[in-house]
């Protein structure tokens, strides 16, 4: 009884449901691992009962919870505080106010901010805590528009370095705006991803999500380019020169996206440009920034410099140098000085490049603009985890836990943040993240947003099956998120497919976060959670396969479609029905595929089952695998005639995909969002998974139906994309 009080207080589920009606009890053991991982030592029974007496001797008699949160419509609780308390208030700006005697409703009306809260109770006892005072809601979408969903490595134009870039971004934003009427360009995460080589492909287990990677740039627009001479610009024409064959490969001669050899190139480039003076003004803005971005991007750079030394597992350093906040890291910060220059100037471009895509997107009367992606965690041996080692849990992995379509569960590799290190620290790591991505964006995406209330932690060395939940304070996480959107004046969208718990996506649609619905999954299955579809699990399980770590996001990707199968397959009991287009919420971007999922002309050509049959991804025969997914498809074949959608008739695959855009375009969804493969009819998804050498995930460019890349200057050419995009600008969106 004890441990499991001890596990309740600190926010550790006892049981999990891994289907309706059955439940799960958590191990003796792994409650054990998490609350170590806690810093709460409940390994006999005398250690628990003095982790419980220091409880109540800390946190328990606590003044003040460690971080207060008010909003206008919940001013916090201070019921417990003892009579004759008295309240202070030393506001973000600077000033300060006494509040006297506690009062809620008071605090909710300050200013928005993060705020110091102090309290004195009678007989000297004093408390201090963050207080953040956020509004109710984050800002809506500026009315209905539609837009691009795009893997910027995908995205070559005849001027980029082997990957599409910041600046393929820039005019990929302007051209569509002007010439397309788009709202929108939603990106891949950007983050900084971990160095290689080989480096991990996948945008979602980066090194840091604070800050994004200088392999996008475009190297000709930063400004000191144009200022190279002599042997200098030899060597800059001889790397474009090296790099216009890089793109070659990719474009005419099949070769597969290599971002190692792309930022080889690149790398040098800089180098080169690193070497020309800034000018008065830019040197001047260069500093601007650095006092901006402070210790985090000091940290950030240190660990790059660090990493060219010591490789780019901090884990595997010399002992001194893994912490940030040791002599010997001082006395090598000072030695590195201009390589952490050097990495702090990428930094800088990075930020200048990624404004002046989104002053495109602006300038070509894009209402939103850039739509930013924030990956669920980051890699355990990367920067953040090296300059925030306190606020990750030390021997944890995210992931998921069993259910009725994967009895495995899923580790996705990625060290969760502590709750309570989070809250002590007043959500500073947190505010801080999304301030850096909200920084250049019209709307923030937040991959698996689930896990802002709760995220399934798996011990070192132990299969998912043995994990359990850990409770975040949802309320606070979602008043930061307000907080900083409303400064930035940014829409906020959920990936909230899969698995949620009751209550969640009320409380997300409260606070106006958007929801992600894709046209695959919405129907009515019943139970009042009718977009949590069964096949949805397989898109929340792309994160989990994306490093190689576990194939099990494979067998969800699998078992997934089964589900879905079973669900429409004839004989197989109850149908789920496919939800009309005015069931769908309005709060969503509305989507018919998502990264992780079959391009549209690769479902209605049976392509997607060839390709998992292929590789053994099927979750059955391959006959019946086949006769399901006929199934479905006639299923929506029909639902589209029916409705009147699709009057050219059945047969015409682009006649079909312009087809269920035209369904979302009579949702009542404020966002429409167009995979840019299937405007020209992209059969190859740019992520299978459960694979990693089987497939080449991230490392496909846009191609047509015959696989032939596609570069940016042909997709502004396409008739066909130009024909799919009139369906949604004739469709007042």
């Amino acid at each position: 009884m004890g441990r499991a009080r001890l596990a309740r207080l600190h926010g550790i589920a006892m049981s999990y449901a891994p289907s309706p009606g059955r439940s799960v009890q958590i191990a003796d053991d792994t409650v054990v691992a998490v609350l170590a991982a806690l810093g709460v030592d409940a390994s006999t029974p005398h250690a628990v009962r003095a982790s419980l007496a220091a409880y109540e001797d800390g946190a328990g008699r606590a003044l003040l919870p460690r971080t207060v949160v008010a909003r206008p419509d919940r001013p916090p609780d201070l019921m417990g505080l003892p009579e004759g308390t008295v309240l202070r208030v030393e506001t973000e700006g600077g000033g300060a106010a006494d509040l006297g005697a506690p009062d809620p409703a008071a605090l909710a009306r300050l200013p928005l901010g993060v705020h110091v809260l102090e309290a004195r109770a009678p007989g000297g006892r004093t408390a201090r805590a963050p207080l953040i005072v956020a509004p109710d809601r984050v800002p809506a979408p500026p009315g209905r528009s539609h837009g691009f969903l795009v893997q910027l490595y995908s995205l070559l134009s005849r001027r980029s370095w082997g990957m599409g870039d910041l600046g393929d971004l820039a005019d990929l934003a302007a051209w569509s705006g002007r010439a397309l009427g788009t709202g929108f360009v939603q990106l891949n995460p950007l983050h900084a991803a971990v160095p290689g080589p080989p480096t991990d492909p996948s945008p979602y287990r980066p090194s840091s999500r604070r800050f994004p990677d200088p392999v996008h740039l475009r190297i000709e627009h930063i400004p000191e380019y144009a200022h190279l001479a002599g042997a200098a610009r030899l060597r800059a024409d001889e790397l474009a020169a090296r790099a216009h064959a890089l793109r070659s490969e990719v474009l005419e001669r099949g070769a597969l996206i290599d971002r190692d050899a792309v930022w080889a190139l690149k790398r040098e480039a800089l180098e080169l440009l690193w070497a020309v003076p800034l000018s008065p003004g830019r040197r001047a803005a260069y500093c601007d920034f650095l006092a901006e971005q402070g210790q985090a991007l000091e940290d950030h750079a240190t660990w790059c410099a660090l990493a060219e030394r010591h490789g780019p597992d901090w884990r595997c350093w010399p002992a001194e140098l893994r912490d940030p906040r040791s002599p010997g890291t001082a006395r090598l910060r000072h030695r590195l000085l201009d390589r952490i220059d050097f990495h702090c100037r990428l930094a800088w471009h990075t930020d200048q490049q990624l404004a002046a895509a989104q002053r495109a997107a602006r300038d070509a009367g894009m209402p939103i603009g850039l739509v930013h992606d924030l990956a669920v965690g980051v890699h355990p041996s990367g920067a953040d985890t090296w300059a925030q080692r306190d606020a990750f849990a030390a021997g944890m992995s995210i992931g998921a836990p069993p259910d009725a379509f994967n009895a495995r569960g899923q580790d996705w590799g990625l060290p969760p943040w502590r709750p309570d290190a989070l809250a002590a620290a007043g959500y500073a790591p947190y505010r801080e993240l999304l301030r850096g991505l909200l920084r250049h964006a019209g709307a923030l995406r937040i991959d698996h947003v689930m896990g802002l209330f709760r995220l399934w932690w798996v011990p070192e060395g132990r299969p998912p099956t043995e994990g359990a939940y850990v409770r975040y304070d949802g309320e606070a996480m979602l008043s930061v998120l307000a907080l900083e959107a409303r400064r930035a004046g940014a829409a906020v969208i959920g990936e909230d497919l899969g698995t949620v718990e009751p209550g969640v996506r009320g409380e997300l649609a409260a606070r106006g976060v958007l929801g992600t619905s894709v046209l695959w999954f919405e129907r009515d299955y019943g139970g009042g959670e009718r977009d949590a579809a069964p096949r949805a699990e397989a898109a929340e399980a792309g994160e989990a396969g994306e490093a190689g770590e576990d194939d099990a996001a494979g067998e969800a990707d699998a078992a997934g479609e089964a589900g879905a199968a079973r669900e429409a397959a004839p004989g197989s009991g109850a149908v789920a029905r496919i939800l009309a287009p005015g069931e769908w919420r309005s709060a969503c971007l509305a989507t018919v595929t998502t990264h992780d999922l079959p391009t549209t002309a690769a479902r209605l050509t049976g392509a997607d089952v060839a390709l998992r049959e292929r590789l053994g991804l099927l979750a059955g025969p391959p006959e019946r695998e086949r006769s399901r997914a006929t199934y479905e498809l006639a299923e929506w074949m029909g639902e589209l005639v029916r409705r009147g959608l699709l009057p050219e008739g059945q047969g015409d695959e682009e006649a079909a995909i312009k087809a269920v855009h035209r369904f979302l375009l009579r949702t009542p969804a404020r966002m429409i969002g167009v995979w840019l493969p299937d405007a020209v009819g992209d059969r190859r998804p740019q992520n299978l998974p459960g694979t990693w050498d089987e497939y080449p995930n991230w490392r496909l460019p846009i191609a047509g139906p015959d696989g032939r890349p596609h570069t940016l200057e042909e997709l502004a050419a396409s008739p066909r994309l130009h024909a799919l995009m009139r369906e949604l600008s004739d469709g007042s969106c």
